[in-house]
């Protein structure tokens, strides 16, 4: 047979299996009113913005000062809340149920505008949040040398940025997006934080590399973590059909002040009291009281 010949070739019915999307309904979307789903590039867009308005002078802009702060910030939320709304409509539109076009345009539209507003008003908040873990981070490593070297090279930071922005979106009900956002720093960072996952001030990621924390985990203030961490579910509890029930409690509660060394692994609904120390390469599924410093083989 003569390869060379295109002719000798027929992917007919490969294509035609591959466009069967009846065989393939989960891998086929179809977007109910002609919508694009939300665009990566444009969400990484987003982030840089939300970076310059969150840290300005360390990203973005590289001639701001007092003077001219006003100004750049405010063109850069004007961009922001434009290219939110377009992005969140695509979102609510991922998930839309409305049986026309025009009646979920115009509803999802206007949810779109609420939700940024909404959204723009918590960056001061986002911001504080931020500002308490960039000093945590920097009073607890030796290593760091000033607040902006946090803010500018710790991927702990960048992880913990992502996730505090997703966290907000997914509080305002948001689809998709939240997730998106987290995995850009999953990708970036090796850490995965999930955007359901409620993180109280000053958190720290040091190192980071390999963390996992799951949806439900709830942590609280001045908590530490180092590299390898897993905050996890223990098991999944099914239906009837022996699916994972989704949204329920499963991952663990960490109480203020706790520190959670290397490539420790705590898993379920359990809670680490206040005060608590967890060792490298421990392993915990049950709850551990205040004051608990937990080592390798031994629990005081």
């Amino acid at each position: 047979m003569n390869t060379d010949n295109k002719n000798d070739f027929d992917l007919t019915a490969v294509i035609e299996k591959l466009s069967d999307s009846g065989r393939y309904n989960e891998m086929f979307h179809e977007p109910l009113h002609g919508e694009p789903l939300p665009s990566i590039k444009t969400l990484k867009e987003i982030v840089n913005i939300l970076r310059e308005i969150l840290f300005p002078g360390f990203f973005g802009h590289s001639s701001l000062h007092n003077d001219n702060l006003q100004y750049f910030i405010g063109v850069n939320v004007n961009q922001l809340f434009e290219l939110l709304i377009k992005q969140i409509l695509s979102g609510l539109c991922f998930q839309c149920k409305a049986a026309k076009r025009d009646e979920c345009r115009n509803e999802c539209q206007e949810k779109a505008k609420e939700i940024s507003y909404k959204f723009i008003n918590q960056l001061p908040s986002i911001r504080h949040k931020l500002s308490t873990d960039v000093k945590a981070t920097y009073d607890g490593d030796p290593a760091a040398k000033s607040l902006g070297e946090i803010i500018f090279c710790y991927p702990g930071i960048k992880a913990i940025t992502n996730y505090r922005i997703a966290n907000e979106l997914l509080r305002l009900n948001v689809p998709l997006i939240p997730r998106i956002i987290s995995e850009m720093a999953h990708s970036e960072t090796g850490i995965d934080i999930h955007p359901g996952a409620e993180i109280g001030e000053y958190f720290t990621i040091d190192h980071g590399t390999g963390v996992v924390i799951g949806e439900t985990t709830i942590i609280g203030n001045h908590v530490k973590i180092y590299q390898g961490v897993t905050l996890g579910a223990k098991s999944f509890p099914v239906d009837e059909n022996g699916i994972p029930i989704k949204g329920i409690p499963r991952h663990p509660i960490v109480k203020d002040n706790v520190v959670i060394y290397a490539q420790a692994t705590i898993l379920g609904r359990i809670t680490i009291g206040e005060n608590s120390i967890i060792g490298a390469n421990m392993w915990i599924t049950n709850d551990l009281p205040p004051n608990s410093k937990a080592v390798q083989n031994k629990t005081k």
